[in-house]
């Protein structure tokens, strides 16, 4: 029987492109990371103030248009 190290150990995990389009543009606008969930039907971004979640809110349909995507954007303010 295969221990768990041994299943995973020649699978590669790669992120949806959308994470690092959405990490990459808020980090150069902002110069602040956030974290980035890609669901089935919607990307949550992350962010540590509600001042960053209010400066962000009106740029979520230019973020939809470079991941080029029809998900839902949300943002959500925690950690």
């Amino acid at each position: 029987m295969d221990n768990i190290s041994n299943l995973f150990s020649n699978t590669r995990f790669t992120e949806p492109p959308e994470i690092s389009i959405i990490k990459d543009f808020v980090l150069k606008t902002y110069d602040i990371a956030v974290k980035v969930l890609v669901k089935d039907n919607q990307v949550v971004i992350i962010v540590n103030s509600a001042a960053l979640a209010g400066s962000l809110r009106p740029k979520l349909f230019e973020l939809q248009k470079l991941c080029n995507t029809k998900k839902k954007f949300l943002i959500r303010i925690g950690d």
